[in-house]
C-alpha cells in the first residue's frame, strides 16, 4: 500500500558496516517502500537486503569508462522515478550521504524542484573517522579541506601553518569510472611538485583510509611529500599535511577583544 505522495529520505550507512548506521537511519530503511543504495562493500549490500526486500543496488549503473557525471544523472532519475511514482522512497549511500555524493544531493534537490517532501539525515563520513584515527582537532587551528583534483586546478589558497585534508587522491584528474584498487601516476607527480613548492619534498604528511569493516585497522601511511610522487594509492585513499610553522597574531586585534596572545616561537 503506497501514499498518494511519494517522498525521499537520503541517509548515510556510516564507513564502516552496520555499526556506524543510526538507529533513526535504520528505522528509514526498514520502512521505505523502495530502498536505493550505493555503498563500498558486499557486506553492507548484503545487509540492506536483508533489512528491506525492495532494495536495489545502484552500483550497476557505473560503466568502465564512462563519465561520472553521465552515470550520477542516471542515478537521480532512478531514485526520482520511484518518487514519482508516489512511494516513500530511502536513498542510502555510503559514508555522510552530503559529503563528495552528488547525486544524494541532486536527489534532494531535484524532489523538492517537483514538489516532492525531500530531505537528508547525517551520518559518519571519512573525515570523522580521520578526526579519530589521526588525533586531529579542527577547533583549535581550524582545518582546510579540499578534493584534490579542484585544489590543483584552482589553485586553492591555502595555509600552511593549519591542518590540509585532501580528498580522492587516488582518482586526480580521472573523471571517468575505473575499477582499480590502487593508482599511481601523473596525477601523483602534478600534487607532489605542488605540495613540495609550499612544506618542501621533506615534509610529513600521511595517506589514510578508514577501516571498513568492524576489528580492523584504518591504513595509516607515513611519508614524506617527495616520496608520492612513485607511491601506490589506493584510490580511496585521502592526504592529510599536518601544519607548517606557526601562526602569527594580530596583538592589536587581540587586544581589541581583551586577551593575551601566547608567545610566539
Amino acid at each position: 500500500m503506497t501514499t498518494d505522495t511519494g517522498s525521499l529520505v537520503v541517509v548515510g550507512t556510516g564507513i564502516q558496516i552496520v555499526g556506524q548506521t543510526t538507529l533513526e537511519t535504520r528505522s528509514i530503511i526498514q520502512k521505505a517502500e523502495k530502498l536505493l543504495y550505493l555503498v563500498a562493500d558486499d557486506a553492507t549490500a548484503h545487509w540492506l537486503t536483508s533489512l528491506n526486500a525492495s532494495a536495489e543496488n545502484l552500483h550497476h549503473l557505473y560503466e568502465f569508462g564512462k563519465p561520472r557525471k553521465e552515470t550520477y544523472e542516471k542515478m537521480v532519475e532512478s531514485v526520482l522515478a520511484h518518487v514519482r511514482r508516489g512511494l516513500k522512497v530511502c536513498f542510502a549511500a555510503y559514508g555522510h550521504p552530503g559529503v563528495f555524493a552528488n547525486p544524494t544531493h541532486e536527489s534532494v534537490r531535484r524532489a523538492r524542484a517537483e514538489g516532492y517532501s525531500a530531505r537528508m539525515l547525517p551520518g559518519i563520513s571519512a573525515e570523522d573517522c580521520l578526526f579519530a584515527d589521526l588525533g586531529v582537532d579542527p577547533g583549535p587551528g581550524g582545518c582546510q579541506s579540499f578534493e584534490a583534483t579542484d585544489f590543483l586546478v584552482y589553485h586553492r589558497k591555502f595555509d600552511i601553518t593549519v591542518p590540509l585534508v585532501l580528498w580522492q587522491i587516488g582518482v586526480i584528474g580521472k573523471p571517468n569510472y575505473f575499477s582499480e584498487a590502487f593508482t599511481r601516476g601523473e596525477g601523483l607527480l602534478v600534487l607532489t611538485e605542488e605540495l613540495a613548492r609550499h612544506y618542501g619534498a621533506e615534509h610529513k604528511v600521511v595517506v589514510y583510509r578508514a577501516a571498513l569493516f568492524p576489528g580492523t585497522e584504518p591504513v595509516i601511511i607515513h611519508l614524506n611529500i617527495g616520496a608520492l610522487s612513485t607511491a601506490q594509492i589506493e584510490t580511496m585513499a585521502t592526504l592529510y599535511i599536518p601544519p607548517k610553522g606557526n601562526a602569527h597574531g594580530d596583538r592589536e586585534m587581540a587586544a581589541r577583544l581583551g586577551i593575551v596572545l601566547l608567545q610566539e616561537n
